[in-house]
């Protein structure tokens, strides 16, 4: 039996925000419906304090960007794009077309097709998070998109040179400094200065996250992303307090609505782990965020056998998992609910985030029950095709569908059948009845 020596907020703590949170989000996006680029502009100017008469940046803006940026940070970017956009590629290498005979003169098949246009936000307004631009940008780029728009808000009231350039090097074709709610809205409602998209993508805020959410329909979404989540799984073999302590950490500090989690079967780890987060929020310089995170959100669980951690990690369903215990592989054969593993205590959640090449945007809230992070797969729609190559296979196929409609009482498609019952078979079937069997 399971043994909480830390719990996080409450479920009815979470509804509450989560309602104000709903209720903002709405009214913001209906100004944007109603007054377009006009809304935008104010909204940029309350939220970020950021104005100008086009959000767009100009290519000459752009390179202003990239000029601010030494030789080695331009070449650790090229890296972690290059990682990114090979597992992106070999991701799409996997997806392909196909067209089979099924029966004698039936073939069906589908093809995968890029979308049109894709809104990839971008978080940057309390750090440049430019890993998030190789993400998506790029993802959608090898999905085959033509048209890839990005906004990230401005940075200490400028755009953010490394985002600017992560955004250039990935392949954006427009980049806008534009951020939170009215960056996503703009995107998928459209202004009269930017055509809308057909998806939206990329982490965010609880603001950005909940307007993707409103949004859903409109437009496609990737997934619902909402303040990041760690879990760290562990025990005495794999782990000890201090490594565990500082993956938690790392990932708490992205904001103080950030979940961080020690599941454990041993509560000397347990307990080593929790000194260890007191000892490294006295040093650590963004201490002040991950100290309200940790208070408010963080946990600390005490298993009895690495089945149980399995069970208690599905139904937190968490979108990193850092596993770091005697035999990592066991949790990567049983798990089921998860939005990424990092297995071993050699990975971490960093490396995924920042350059080792899987996609870092990844399920929250217990989405990933239901589906895993943004891949090459989110750009790209499955659309089917049928074909019938003779009037033999027509009459044989119109015959069943003729008696199914009949089922249904659906006399008009049933007609679609008997049509061609009648035309490629010859059977004499009736205006609005069936096919029977021969």
């Amino acid at each position: 039996m399971a043994i909480w020596l830390k719990r996080g907020a409450t479920t009815e703590a979470k509804a509450a925000t989560d309602r104000s949170v709903r209720d903002t989000v709405e009214g913001i996006l209906a100004d944007i419906e109603a007054r377009g680029d006009a809304a935008i502009r104010e909204l940029s100017v309350k939220f970020d304090k950021w104005d100008r008469d086009d959000y767009r940046l100009s290519p000459a803006e752009v390179q202003a960007c990239i000029d601010q940026l030494t030789g080695q940070d331009l070449k650790d970017i090229e890296f972690a794009q290059t990682q990114v956009r090979n597992f992106a590629q070999i991701q799409r290498a996997s997806m392909t077309d196909v067209e089979v005979e099924t029966l004698p003169g039936v073939v069906l098949g589908h093809k995968h097709l890029p979308l049109n246009a894709a809104g990839c936000y971008v978080p940057g307004g309390k750090y440049p998070l430019l890993a998030s631009a190789h993400m998506s940008v790029i993802t959608a780029k090898v999905a085959g998109v033509p048209r890839v728009v990005t906004c990230a808000p401005p940075f200490q009231g400028k755009p953010a040179p490394a985002i600017v350039a992560a955004q250039h090097m990935a392949g954006a074709d427009e980049i806008w400094c534009l951020g939170g709610i009215q960056a996503v809205g703009a995107m998928a409602i459209g202004t009269a200065s930017m055509a809308p998209v057909d998806i939206l993508v990329g982490p965010g805020n609880a603001f950005v996250a909940e307007a993707k959410r409103q949004l859903f329909g409109r437009v496609g979404i990737d997934l619902f992303a909402g303040p990041t989540e760690t879990l760290v799984i562990a025990d005495e073999i794999g782990a000890d307090g201090e490594l565990c302590a500082t993956d938690l950490l790392g990932q708490a500090e992205h904001g103080p609505d950030s979940p961080a989690i020690l599941l454990t079967t041993s509560r000397k780890l347990a307990e080593d782990t929790m000194r260890e987060v007191e000892r490294l929020l006295l040093i650590l310089p963004t201490a002040d965020i991950a100290r309200r995170a940790w208070e408010s959100f963080g946990e600390v669980i005490v298993a009895a056998d690495d089945a149980e951690m399995v069970r208690i990690a599905d139904e937190i369903a968490s979108e990193h998992v850092q596993v770091m215990t005697r035999d990592p592989d066991y949790f990567l054969e049983h798990m089921t609910n998860y939005g990424a593993l990092f297995l071993g205590n050699r990975t971490n959640v960093s490396y995924g985030d920042k350059v080792i090449g899987t996609n870092h945007t990844l399920p929250t809230k217990k989405a990933a029950r239901y589906t895993g992070g943004l891949w090459v797969g989110k750009f790209i729609k499955t659309c089917t095709y049928q074909r019938v190559l003779t009037d033999e296979a027509s009459t044989m196929i119109g015959e069943y569908c003729s008696r199914l409609c009949a089922l249904e009482g659906f006399a008009g498609h049933g007609e679609q059948a008997n049509i061609r019952v009648r035309r490629y078979g010859g059977r004499n079937v009736p205006y609005g009845g069936r096919a029977e069997a021969a």
